[in-house]
């Protein structure tokens, strides 16, 4: 009996352990499940993605840590085809909000543990929090977030009301707080209506105000309040984290990465911090364009990496700059206490002096196969050549519809391969830099690029089977396709 009674506690421990937060939903229960939930955040998935493993950890923390709040949810699409075709889930991980049992969004926040429950909690709560004393308007502005507060003589006006949609719509990324307490209406605006942004205080320094208010001469409006905030939000140089990294990213951008830890070194941090402000300061003064930022090396080692640099904690700040168009730059030089090296680098930056850099596997020594192997290096010797059409497959080894599709591709290789003028190409953009103006959000993502037409390459949406890309090139190539016929087997004579 107490043997029975330590293997029902035993199995009960073990369910407890593997127990998950995340609901499981499927074709059958997804349209039940859904409404009853007045928020819910869902991912759609594929097992095999290398994107949603790394995700699962943060995302099961989420839950757990929301729980009892609000909750979330995933469907695996590889199981669950009808459920993902109806919400127009094309790659994976795609994550969507739903209201009241209806799709409300996309969410396009931080996906991070603490992102997903800072974004989370933004979407549940209201858009706007009320503050009704000085305490907890202190209190608020002392966030280590921004907070765009609001400042009304009278609430429910038009100005209250344009402040508020503009905080509806950017809930997901943005703090905000109003309040009609008249003493504080009195400090920020003796005009009875205002906004004004606070950064956080552990980012104060001597080089910009650690407030901005909304011009007084414009008229309050949500989209002058979004191009104000997004305008100003962060400053010469902001953090970089998890969290914001989608809203600083994708521009010009140099980052400084080190040891950044306002919690337990918020003194450190900021010492390298003000020599990059000091120098960004002289450029931005001067009329350059560039925006800056400070990261913790740890935290964002795979981005460090990818510029080539040492992705190992470190005291001393390591510089890249990532522009628009994806182009990198690297700072070799070791970041000087007096800025005078990143002063050199970001000179010869603006100068047109630096050598972009590329992350690149080696380049073939044996290339002739049937499927000609891209990596950064050669990629614009092979797909830019303007006498050639060329279709290429950007893919990630650890793809299931990479590894369906290879054998079909080399087959396509291989019915191709006596054709002059088209070669199919694939890249592991894993590996590799993927030049502009080509996008890779999902494996695999496949590109047609035309001869004599290198900077629209096109984007192929068609069927999958050897046959269907023949089709697409009979139709799509600059020469007819020389495609190779099947050998047909010969016969056996007959013995007589």
């Amino acid at each position: 009996m107490a043997r029975n009674l330590l293997c029902v506690f035993f199995l009960l421990g073990i369910a407890a352990v593997w127990a998950s937060d995340v609901l499981d939903l499927t074709d059958d229960n997804f349209e039940t499940v859904v409404p009853q939930h007045s928020i819910l955040l869902v991912e759609f998935f594929a097992p095999w993605c290398g994107h949603c493993k790394k995700l699962a950890p943060e995302y099961e923390s989420a839950a757990t840590r929301l729980k009892g709040t609000l909750s979330l949810a995933k469907v695996d699409c590889t199981a669950n085809s009808n459920t993902c075709n109806k919400y127009g889930v094309s790659g994976y991980p795609t994550l969507k909000i739903f209201r009241n049992g209806e799709e409300s969004g996309s969410y396009d926040g931080p996906r991070s543990a603490d992102g997903i429950v800072s974004t989370m909690k933004k979407q549940a709560g209201p858009a706007s929090v009320d503050l009704r004393s000085v305490a907890e308007f202190e209190k608020y502005i002392a966030d280590k977030e921004a907070s765009v507060v609001g400042f009304f003589r009278e609430l429910y006006g038009t100005a209250h009301s344009e402040f508020m949609k503009a905080a509806n719509s950017l809930r997901e990324n943005y703090r905000f707080a109003h309040t009609d307490e008249n003493e504080l209406v009195d400090k920020y605006d003796s005009n009875g209506e205002g906004i004004v942004l606070f950064r956080p205080p552990r980012l104060a320094n001597k080089f910009e105000d650690i407030s901005v208010a909304f011009p007084a001469d414009e008229k309050i409006t949500s989209s002058k309040i979004k191009k104000f905030i997004q305008d100003n939000i962060f400053g010469i140089c902001p953090h970089m984290t998890a969290d914001n990294r989608e809203l600083i990213q994708g521009k010009d951008l140099l980052v400084a990465y080190y040891d950044v830890d306002y919690d337990k070194n918020a003194k450190g941090s900021n010492y390298w911090r003000n020599r990059v402000m000091m120098i960004a300061k002289k450029f931005l003064d001067a009329g350059h364009k560039l925006n800056f930022a400070i990261a913790n090396r740890k935290d964002f080692g795979h981005e460090v990496s990818e510029f080539g640099l040492d992705a190992s904690t470190g005291e001393i700040p390591v510089v890249g700059i990532k522009n628009a168009k994806g182009e990198k730059y690297t700072m070799h030089e070791e970041f000087s206490r007096d800025g005078k090296a990143l002063e050199r680098f970001l000179q010869d930056y603006f100068d047109g002096k630096l050598k972009r850099y590329l992350k690149s596997e080696p380049i073939p020594e044996d290339n002739d196969g049937p499927v000609k192997v891209l990596v950064a290096e050669n990629f614009d010797d092979i797909v830019n050549d303007e006498s050639k059409d060329v279709l290429i497959e950007f893919y990630a080894p650890w793809c299931g519809h990479c590894k369906n599709l290879e054998p079909k591709f080399k087959e396509l290789g291989e019915k191709l391969a006596e054709d002059p003028n088209i070669v199919i190409a694939k890249m592991d953009a894993t590996a590799n830099d993927v030049p502009s103006p080509y996008e890779v959000r999902g494996f695999p993502t496949l590109y047609f690029s035309p001869a004599g037409s290198k900077q629209s390459p096109k984007k192929y949406e068609g069927g999958r089977e050897v046959s269907d890309f023949l089709s697409f090139l009979k139709k799509e190539a600059t020469n007819p396709p020389v495609v190779k016929e099947d050998e047909k087997p010969k016969k056996k004579k007959q013995e007589l």
